[in-house]
């Protein structure tokens, strides 16, 4: 008898759907859509900041930037960045070749590379501004050399221009001439210790080449200058300058031992603020003061944050790839949407953020968010 009441009941409901005497779920929305949260929008906007990197880099090259030849100055805060970090975008943007201000800033390198004995020097300090100027071009022409041949004339050149440049003998042995190795200039790249920050760029370009280049007899004694250069100096360093040597050992094996790499990686992952950022005051040395007197932002700032989310997704540590994917996050939920852009403070003086010198460090915030972002080394 319950058998015939459930098929009785069955048939009912039936009946009683047919005949809209049930009721049914609203047309728009079948049931398993219920509820559904939104698509969520793309986490970062790579567009607008290949947008916002071409603009700044082409007002650089026609204006401030601007020097001899056709050339404009590779400069650490925009240009040298941008060098880095637009190919990356590229490959994303599927974009078939350089656009125009890529291809302006590529050309300016070539031609300072090629005639380089010629080239006006960027400041009023020709000796630092050339040593600085050859290990810059060095490192980007290295990450653009195809590592299945051997290099490039263009390469080749500017390697070789970087050594003649090394300093030989005295404290800095090892390193090269560098903005601000007089005393005071401007953090964090022209500064009493950007010195320290010059060299370990030489020796990422040194690792982004091929084994056979790292390990030729031609440059032994020149890496081993430079090697002891940087080891020695090392302790003393700002966060700043010892992010950027663990940056070169991830290219050099050896050349930093593991347990530096861990000290390193350590203190960068200790300094992390509870919303997976880095603040200025986590990297910059502690005895550098703002000219103006003005206490750095209390908050995550996206040039450090996207430097040590960069560095730290290079390093087989799980305390650095947990803390890389933070501060990952961070950059995702930090860009301004409107500009493309991420904002970072000076580390001199408060400045106009609207300026054109107000957007420097956001500049090279955003070159490195992008690096930080993507599947870039």
């Amino acid at each position: 008898m319950l058998r015939n009441a459930l098929m009785v009941t069955f048939k009912l409901s039936i009946i009683g759907s047919i005949l809209g005497l049930t009721a049914t779920l609203p047309a728009s929305q079948p049931p398993a859509l219920q509820n559904r949260p939104p698509i969520p929008a793309p986490a970062w906007n790579n567009k607008a900041a290949a947008d916002y990197l071409d603009k700044r880099n082409a007002w650089w090259q026609h204006n401030m930037g601007a020097i001899d030849h056709g050339t404009a100055c590779i400069a650490c805060h925009t240009a040298f960045p941008y060098a880095l970090a637009r190919p990356t975008l590229r490959r994303i943007l599927k974009e078939t070749k350089p656009g125009d201000t890529e291809t302006q800033v590529q050309q300016s390198i070539f031609t300072r590379v090629r005639q380089c004995e010629v080239m006006q020097p960027f400041l009023n300090a020709p000796a630092q501004s050339r040593g600085a100027e050859s290990v810059m071009n060095a490192l980007v022409l290295a990450r653009a050399q195809d590592r299945t041949v051997a290099l490039t004339a263009d390469t080749a050149k500017a390697m070789q221009t970087m050594w003649d440049r090394q300093i030989q003998s005295g404290a800095a042995a090892g390193a090269w001439p560098w903005f601000g190795d007089g005393g005071g200039g401007e953090e964090p790249w022209e500064a009493y210790d950007s010195q320290y920050w010059g060299a370990a760029i030489a020796a990422l370009a040194v690792g982004t080449l091929t084994p056979n280049y790292q390990y030729s007899a031609a440059i032994r004694p020149n890496l081993a200058a430079l090697k002891k250069y940087l080891l020695a100096g090392e302790p003393q360093q700002s966060l700043h300058n010892r992010l950027t040597l663990l940056w070169a050992s991830t290219k050099l094996p050896g050349f930093l031992d593991g347990s530096r790499q861990t000290a390193i990686v350590q203190d960068i992952v200790g300094r992390r603020k509870p919303d997976g950022g880095w603040r200025v005051e986590d990297l910059v040395s502690p005895t550098w003061k703002r000219f103006d007197g003005s206490d750095y932002d209390t908050g995550s700032d996206g040039y450090a944050t996207a430097y040590a989310a960069f560095i730290l997704k290079q390093v087989r540590d799980p305390a650095a790839q947990d803390a890389a994917r933070s501060g990952r996050e961070w950059l995702e939920r930090h860009q301004d949407r409107a500009t493309g852009a991420w904002a970072a403070a000076s580390w001199n003086k408060k400045r106009d953020p609207a300026s054109d010198v107000g957007k420097f460090m956001s500049d090279a915030a955003t070159a490195y968010a992008v690096l930080a972002l993507t599947g870039a080394e």
